[in-house]
């Protein structure tokens, strides 16, 4: 025992051999139970928000904190490890409170610890919004739908902004009060370089406020080459998701959304369905009339398209057609409803023409053909 103790007083680098061996326990000790630590941690928080968490499964709460507490389980024990070393003075390192190694070391290591607590934090507010954002599946108003991940987002800004200024001020002594007054005086510069951000930013507050459109409308914005078409999956700060019947996510200015005109197909009661039947140019007026007829009393019978009165009529004389105009209102917002009631509208106008032994046109034109022989060319000379 006597010569096992001589050999853990043995100095090594200016330590003890004893010591260099609990170092490298406390290391190897780390991340070995850094998982099976956060696992329990990451269970006990959940006990405490369990009542709260609307039977969201403990697995996702564990794929959102185990990560974070791993990494802050491993920093406080290589905290542990290097707080039993000493530094040889042969190294030449300078205190702790001068500039050099030292100190970078410490502030590196105390900004990565600050940094890793606001990572727990951000995942504790996404674990929270997440819980809410089930809450508010459950209501028939999309209004919390869109406040959710609106409101999640703010505080993880929140916490973000929170945290910078708190490594600012306790990891390198700066005064945050005089740096946020003093920041008042370049504000107006900061503010030019970022108008379009905080531009968007205003705009996301309009849509909240305003609601032109919710999460799970379908709305086109914007004129021209410029139109897009799609539903809206997430409303952020700088701007709007939309995914198109494509399948591609556009990501659309929030300032864009409140400046340019918008059409938010949603909120319709009825879509319109305009276009011409056009039918031989050798069709009687008796036929014409019995279609214009049979078309009108139908769709005035349905009722999908009895809400407004269609127009139906005998329009005009085309190049190589009678054009009988088509205009009908369908009472749905759903785009895939609206089609399918004009597919059967489509075929119940074949049937009806057919009835009346129509004959749809094509494009025709008729040729005259003058004969050599009855009206030869004159020679010209």
């Amino acid at each position: 025992m006597e010569s096992v103790k001589t050999w853990f007083e043995q100095q090594l680098m200016g330590n003890s051999v004893g010591n260099l061996v609990l170092f490298a326990l406390l290391i190897l000790l780390g991340l070995w139970l850094k998982r099976i630590l956060s696992m329990l941690l990451s269970r006990f928080f959940y006990r405490l928000v369990k009542p709260e968490s609307n039977s969201i499964p403990i697995s996702d709460f564990l794929r959102l904190m185990r990560q974070p507490i791993e990494f802050l389980i491993l920093l406080i024990m290589l905290f542990l490890a290097f707080d039993r070393l000493a530094i040889p003075d042969q190294w030449g390192f300078v205190p702790r409170t001068e500039f050099g190694y030292r100190l970078v070391i410490i502030r590196l290591y105390q900004t990565t610890l600050m940094i890793t607590l606001a990572w727990i934090a951000i995942r504790f507010v996404k674990f929270v919004g997440l819980i809410f954002q089930k809450r508010a599946e459950q209501t028939e108003t999309k209004l919390d739908d869109q406040l959710v991940p609106f409101v999640r987002d703010l505080m993880i800004l929140t916490v973000s902004a929170i945290a910078f200024f708190s490594i600012l001020s306790v990891v390198f002594d700066v005064n945050v009060i005089a740096l946020v007054t003093s920041l008042g005086i370049g504000g107006l510069a900061i503010a030019l370089a970022a108008r379009e951000t905080l531009e968007n930013l205003f705009a996301s507050f309009a849509i909240l406020l305003d609601r032109p459109f919710v999460t799970g409308d379908t709305v086109t914005a914007g004129t021209g080459p410029n139109q897009v078409t799609g539903t809206v999956e997430k409303i952020g700060f700088r701007s709007t998701r939309l995914r198109t019947d494509d399948g591609s996510r556009i990501a659309v200015p929030n300032r864009l959304m409140i400046s340019q005109s918008l059409d938010n197909l949603t909120q319709r009661s009825q879509r319109r369905a305009k276009f011409y039947l056009r039918l031989a140019l050798d069709t009687p007026a008796e036929t014409l009339r019995g279609i214009v007829d049979d078309t009108r009393q139908w769709l005035e019978n349905q009722p999908k398209t009895n809400q407004s009165p269609p127009l139906i009529q005998f329009d005009t004389f085309g190049e190589s057609s009678l054009d009988i105009l088509i205009q009908y209102y369908v009472a749905t917002s759903d785009y895939r409803e609206f089609n399918a009631i004009k597919e059967e509208v489509n075929y119940q106008l074949i049937a009806i023409v057919k009835k009346h032994s129509g004959q749809f046109a094509f494009p025709s034109r008729i040729v005259y053909l003058r004969s050599e022989a009855e009206f030869p060319l004159e020679n010209q000379k």
